[in-house]
């Protein structure tokens, strides 16, 4: 999966991104951003909430890991085509340490693709 953009105004519990799907994308099938896609995309969300701790510090050459360890829910309303840019909305609901809980919504302009609830766990790689 190629990089997402994060916005600017993020906080600790809640992040906003946003993705263009292209037609050289593994998760693109057909000319659509397949169900994995969109799964993939926000649990890449939903990780930059829990991950952006890592990376507070601009000069670190800080390298994170992380899994997802339970998908609570999911459900899938629509799928983008190439060439869309969708935006995805993450909220931490809980945390412990190094695993969070996160609830997730993405969009194309105003139509739900997709809602997740994901638990993740992040660590730091040793270099």
């Amino acid at each position: 999966m190629t990089s997402f953009e994060i916005k600017a105004d993020n906080t600790p519990e809640k992040v906003v991104t946003s993705f263009e799907i292209k037609a050289d994308n593994i998760f693109v099938h057909n000319n659509q951003f397949v169900e994995a896609g969109l799964i993939e995309h926000s649990a890449q969300t939903s990780s930059s909430i829990l991950g952006q701790s890592f990376f507070e510090n601009p000069e670190s050459n800080t390298k994170v890991i992380g899994f997802i360890t339970n998908i609570k829910k999911i459900e899938v309303f629509g799928l983008p085509k190439i060439g869309d840019k969708i935006i995805s909305n993450a909220s931490l609901i809980s945390q412990y340490e190094n695993i969070c809980n996160i609830f997730c919504e993405t969009f194309l302009n105003d139509e739900l693709l997709i809602r997740t609830q994901i638990s993740l766990f992040i660590q730091e790689i040793e270099s």
